[in-house]
């Protein structure tokens, strides 16, 4: 418990550094070597599927083992060595103090109406086109991205932590990572990916749901209340083509009273997105705040119920 709250902490402070390589990047580079293999020897849809099944395991397996056994060493040589390197990995899995200045990042230069700074901002952290976006769609788009990730990059982390501690996060990174690699639906990777999809939609089914309810705890304190982020997550959730994540997107959607999803340019080829919410208030930069906001509340509620979980577990 002690780990994982000075995680929290050191996440806060000192984030992703770019000076220091993050372990995600490494896992990364582990998942495009897996793939150049697998295609040297497999071409066929059912050859693909099987290698990128292997590469699933690998990576997800190779990475809780590799980093329980350099905690289980630094331990050998020191306490406080295996206390610190716990606290430093647990806290490369977070993503709030990321997530928090990415979006101030957009919000700066929208305060200051400079929208095309504010729209180069927003490129660096969501895959659409965003070159001729107008200030609500670059405020749809920063507040997509925060609700979104704080499951995946916050209370997904928190929950294999507080199970399995700082490996068992990392290792649901790394499927993490592999969703966001190889994890499409495309030609490409329909059946390489398959199997990082499926179990990236597994990893995340419990935290989402439980993300869910944080959500409708915290209702109350929202424009728009328990009500409407109940009917938004009930009605618009299930239309988002991931079974997870417009779980968080609508309950923002609902909570702020705004619209999320809609159209959207990814190298000038529209795709429309499901509608997440009711447009009873206008999109605004301060929608932008209100929804970092929440995600510390979340966050701080997901904390809460974890050391809980420890107390009676303990």
């Amino acid at each position: 418990m002690e780990i994982i709250l000075a995680a929290i902490v050191l996440d806060l402070i000192l984030g992703d550094p770019r000076w220091l390589p993050h372990p995600v990047v490494y896992i990364g580079k582990a998942i495009s070597y897996g793939e150049k293999i697998i295609r040297r020897v497999a071409s066929s849809p059912r050859g693909l599927k099987i290698g990128g099944t292997l590469l699933t395991i690998s990576i997800v397996l190779g990475t809780y083992l590799f980093f329980l056994g350099i905690i289980w060493i630094a331990f050998k040589v020191h306490l406080y060595l295996g206390i610190a390197l716990s606290i430093f990995i647990m806290s490369q899995t977070l993503a709030i103090n990321s997530l928090y200045k990415h979006a101030l990042a957009v919000a700066r230069p929208l305060l200051a109406g400079d929208l095309p700074a504010a729209r180069r901002e927003l490129s660096m952290i969501v895959g659409r086109d965003t070159a001729n976006l107008e200030e609500h769609d670059v405020v749809r788009g920063v507040v997509e991205t925060v609700s979104e990730n704080t499951v995946d990059g916050i209370t997904a982390p928190l929950f294999y932590g507080f199970l399995g501690g700082p490996p068992l996060a990392m290792a649901y990174k790394a499927v993490n990572t592999l969703d966001s690699m190889i994890g499409y639906r495309d030609e490409r990777y329909i059946d390489l990916g398959w199997a990082g999809a499926r179990l990236d939609d597994l990893a995340n089914y419990i935290p989402a749901r439980i993300t869910g309810l944080i959500y409708l705890l915290i209702s109350f304190f929202t424009p728009g209340g328990f009500q409407g982020v109940w009917n938004a997550m009930r009605e618009d959730a299930p239309k988002h083509p991931s079974p997870n994540s417009g779980i968080s997107e609508a309950a923002v959607a609902g909570a702020l009273q705004i619209q999320l999803g809609g159209l959207n340019y990814y190298r000038g080829i529209a795709s429309n997105r499901a509608l997440m919410g009711k447009p009873i208030r206008k999109l605004e930069l301060r929608h932008i705040y209100q929804s970092l906001y929440i995600m510390f509340a979340v966050s701080a509620a997901m904390v809460v119920l974890g050391v809980i979980y420890l107390l009676m577990k303990g």
